[in-house]
């Protein structure tokens, strides 16, 4: 049986511990391969916006994967939605989303949805891409948004510890919620640093996504 070959395409290198360690874990089979373009992410913030040369670069990222024998393909980077939307449409292979499939988790828990995130542009995109998630399913949803800067800055300086602790101090003094979405892949590490709360379902990227490729390629 052929293991099927997932390509992983980070804007970030902070994001490929979290999901190589959740294939591990959820799916040990998958043959996994990692492109890692980190400009994109200083472009962006940069810039302030997705243009269309970003869109290209994408399409040019995803037909690359494709052409070097990808069964499916995970981008990792959360500020990036129509981007990939872009390179969906470019190529003949699944392409997800870092963070539709815990979209759609959290949808079904309740329309109270916090999104928590140590990347701030990623926000936008996000925010929009969960309303039209919602709005496709006829969902009514409320929803809030908060960035942890400094966890990221943190992460970066090789803190993990502090990149944690601050990820869920932040998730501490959110209000109440039925789901808390942790944005970026790289926040995976602090769900278990969060106390739980009653009612409260706490969502991480990478282990929905892995879920959701396995049940694609090898629904069995």
């Amino acid at each position: 049986m052929k293991k099927p070959r997932i390509t992983l395409i980070h804007a970030t290198a902070v994001a490929i511990d979290p999901i190589c360690d959740s294939f591990k874990r959820l799916w040990p089979l998958a043959r996994v391969t990692n492109l890692l373009e980190d400009s994109l992410s200083v472009d962006l913030a940069a810039s302030g916006k997705l243009d269309e040369d970003m869109l290209t670069r994408f399409c040019v990222l995803a037909k690359y994967a494709e052409s070097s024998g990808a069964d499916a393909i995970l981008f990792t980077c959360s500020a990036f939605g129509p981007a990939i939307e872009a390179a969906r449409a470019a190529v003949g292979i699944p392409v997800l989303k870092p963070n539709e499939a815990m979209m759609e988790e959290a949808l079904a828990t309740g329309p109270r949805i916090a999104l928590l995130a140590t990347f701030e542009p990623s926000l936008p995109s996000m925010q929009a891409e969960l309303e039209r998630l919602a709005a496709e399913r006829e969902a009514r949803i409320e929803i809030t948004t908060h960035a942890v800067p400094a966890a990221l800055a943190a992460l970066h300086a090789g803190d993990s510890a502090t990149h944690d602790g601050l990820i869920a101090a932040a998730a501490a003094k959110l209000g109440d919620c039925d789901a808390l979405l942790l944005c970026q892949f790289s926040m995976a590490s602090a769900a278990e640093r969060i106390a739980s709360r009653h009612g409260r379902s706490v969502f991480t990227s990478p282990y929905s996504a892995v879920a959701r490729l396995k049940q694609l390629l090898n629904p069995a």
